[in-house]
């Protein structure tokens, strides 16, 4: 359970000072594949900050598992990022000069995982584990990318725009891949979008508008090749 109190954050201060997040409260349940939709600007990728360890609110709680992260040390809180999460964002951040196993077994590495070697398999890509990501496509990168943050074996993939610079073909190829992951690996997924079609993929939607959260709601739960964008 990720369980978020009060939280605000700002950046700036004095007359330049832009608050963007407004006291949030969000439940987030374990195993569950959340959406946070919202325009841009709306607050949504701060709050996923906020929620992974990657920033420090301002004020409120944010636990997660039952640990309070504001109370950590920053090493401890890079100790629980290593343990805890993994990310998949809109660029997908590959070493040029490593093969596509190389890179995964950077995620691997990072949580002391020496198993890893089927998740390749399971995104699609064993045949491409010598490739260097300059060979592949962007929907074969935004893979590598999941095949990378799920080799941690994190309890929760935080995903920041997945789609965002793929056509829809391909997006819905990569969306597929995480779902099919998610519901193999038992994980909790969390992923911003602006997209309201991509929304329909979730158990739940999480509308956000100006670092409020508007409203909260059942998604359709569909597959990524039943949606349409």
């Amino acid at each position: 359970m990720i369980s978020l109190r009060g939280v605000t954050k700002s950046y700036g201060r004095g007359a330049g000072l832009t608050r963007v997040l407004k006291g949030v409260d969000l439940e987030i349940p374990d195993g569950s594949f959340s959406v946070i939709l919202g325009a841009s600007g709306s607050g949504k990728t701060t709050l996923l900050n906020v929620m992974s360890g990657l920033e420090r609110p301002d004020e409120g709680s944010v636990r997660v598992d039952g640990q309070e992260l504001s109370g950590l040390t920053d090493r401890e809180l890079t100790a629980f990022r290593k343990r805890t999460v993994g990310f998949v964002f809109q660029q997908y951040y590959l070493l040029p000069d490593l093969t596509v196993e190389k890179n995964v077994r950077m995620g691997a590495d990072l949580a002391g995982n020496p198993d890893f070697s089927g998740i390749l398999e399971s995104v699609g890509l064993g045949d491409k584990r010598k490739k260097y990501p300059g060979e592949l496509s962007g929907g074969e990168q935004q893979r590598v990318s999941i095949a990378r943050a799920l080799a941690k074996r994190p309890q929760v993939l935080f995903a920041d725009e997945p789609t965002g610079a793929l056509d829809e073909q391909t997006g819905r190829q990569v969306l597929d891949v995480m779902a099919r992951m998610r519901q193999k690996l038992g994980l909790t997924v969390v992923m911003v979008t602006h997209n309201q079609n991509i929304a329909q993929m979730a158990d739940r939607v999480i509308t956000m508008n100006s670092g409020k959260i508007l409203g909260q709601a059942e998604g359709g739960s569909k597959s990524a090749f039943e949606i349409g964008w």
